[in-house]
């Protein structure tokens, strides 16, 4: 570090105190009648400083939650809206379609079926797996090839491009006439959420390790604020002026980047190597800035390995569950309806999933392949009931699915903490970004095996 360069220490209130004292000091030893309030300046600057450290804190704190509740928010939405945009339109041919007739938009909310059959499972024509396969590809893509080149393209082109592409969902779905450009809006949905994640996360390595938890918080809340939003919104607008008026939330997260966000901890640096950046928060480790060659890119994703792979069976298991098994566990003859029944299964589970995405300032887990063999067990319990029917009530598979949603929340946190807090200055950037594919792989294989699971269940 050269010498003319500042270092910015933490300033405690220790600190203050004894920089009062001093003043006090100075005060006692000044000479009768002087004017000299020297001392005084002093003591106003260090707690002014002070308090501008806690504020800049919080502020990104704030953003990186938003950041997370944004990035999520249009994915969550899309999967929601979708169908219902979708549930009259003019096919090429001029005939007249419903959302029946063409393949389901809606895992997260609905079962997509009228059935009167006697069928146990009331079977679906295609498996919410297809859809979740259509849409997890684009995400998939993105992660697999952005920690590749990624670092070239500043954090405000990439920002911008995610911004440019959830707007460009929430129009086409909600304007689009054709089905294949209502489809292309819900990839758009999948693009902006993918590249948000790499680059939000990535961008965790430049501040405080706490704004690991809040982003994790706020993608928790995407899942349960989006399912719950649409459909309050819905019972008073139309879908199409609905996802008009969200909008806002593409606006919220230029807002939260370029206005909350305290940016000049990255927005200046080059992207050739720098060395020696100091720390502008309290409690951070110097920052090393160097771009990676793609050797050490490939010597940096072993370590990371015992990440990754927990991380991609918990999803795995996860989202054979919810995209594979839901649709096909129904307890007939209660209040709610099969669809009824769905919908809250998933509002429980996205419930879960907040609240142990925000626990990891409580509670942390070092041991993240105990969470991969917990959700295994879930996959098998459920497996058995929706060819069994054992259980004898739906509050049972509430508890299973809520502690479902613990697991998998409990482990993306935590993956990303222990990250934060192991890897090296140097690396931290990438390997925070590269892990981000854990989730895609997991839901991306669960996609391909939820499918020939419902055919196989339904055909039994």
């Amino acid at each position: 570090m050269n010498s003319e360069k500042v270092n910015m220490e933490t300033v405690d209130d220790s600190s203050i105190g004894s920089t009062f004292s001093e003043a006090a000091r100075k005060r006692r030893n000044a000479p009768y009648g002087s004017d000299d309030d020297s001392y005084l300046e002093d003591s106003i600057n260090s707690r002014s400083g002070d308090d501008d450290k806690k504020k800049e804190k919080t502020c990104n704190l704030v953003a990186f939650w938003l950041l997370g509740l944004c990035n999520n928010y249009a994915y969550v939405v899309m999967l929601s809206a979708a169908y219902d945009i979708l549930e009259t339109k003019d096919d090429s041919d001029g005939n007249n379609k419903t959302a029946h007739d063409i393949i389901p938009i809606n895992p997260p909310l609905y079962n997509l079926t009228n059935s009167t059959s006697i069928d146990p499972y009331e079977c679906t024509v295609i498996s919410t797996g297809a859809v979740l396969l259509a849409d997890i590809l684009p995400t998939l893509i993105i992660k697999l090839t952005s920690p590749w080149f990624a670092d070239r393209i500043p954090y405000d082109i990439r920002v911008a491009f995610c911004i440019l592409t959830g707007v460009t969902c929430f129009v086409l779905v909600s304007l689009s006439e054709v089905v294949g450009l209502t489809l292309l809006g819900v990839v758009f949905a999948s693009i902006s959420g993918g590249l948000g994640e790499f680059t939000f996360i990535s961008l965790t390595s430049y501040y405080h390790k706490n704004v690991v938890s809040t982003y994790s918080s706020g993608t928790g809340a995407a899942g349960l604020f989006g399912a719950l939003s649409y459909a309050g919104l819905t019972m008073i607008l139309s879908p199409r002026n609905t996802l008009l008026v969200m909008l806002v939330i593409p606006v919220l997260e230029g807002i939260s980047f370029w206005v909350i966000l305290d940016r000049k901890t990255f927005a200046n640096l080059p992207r050739p190597s720098r060395d020696d950046i100091e720390p502008l928060l309290d409690n951070e480790p110097r920052r090393v800035e160097n771009k990676l060659s793609v050797d050490k890119k490939i010597q940096a994703i072993k370590p990371l390995l015992k990440y990754i792979i927990p991380l991609i069976l918990v999803y795995y298991a996860e989202y054979v569950i919810n995209q594979g098994l839901f649709e096909l566990i129904y307890f007939p003859g209660i209040w709610l309806s099969h669809s009824e029944q769905y919908r809250w299964y998933q509002v429980d589970y996205q419930l879960a999933v907040f609240i142990s995405r925000s626990s990891v300032n409580l509670i942390q887990f070092k041991r993240l392949w105990i969470l991969a063999v917990l959700q295994f067990v879930n996959l098998a319990i459920l497996m058995s009931e929706s060819t069994l029917h054992f259980l004898p009530n739906i509050w049972i598979m509430f508890l299973i699915v809520f502690f479902e949603g613990l697991l998998g929340g409990t482990a993306f946190v935590n993956t990303f903490y222990r990250i934060s807090q192991e890897s090296s200055p140097k690396d931290k950037e990438f390997s925070m970004g590269v892990t981000t594919i854990s989730d895609s792989s997991g839901i991306t294989l669960a996609a391909l095996s939820a499918i020939p699971l419902h055919n196989a269940l339904c055909k039994a």
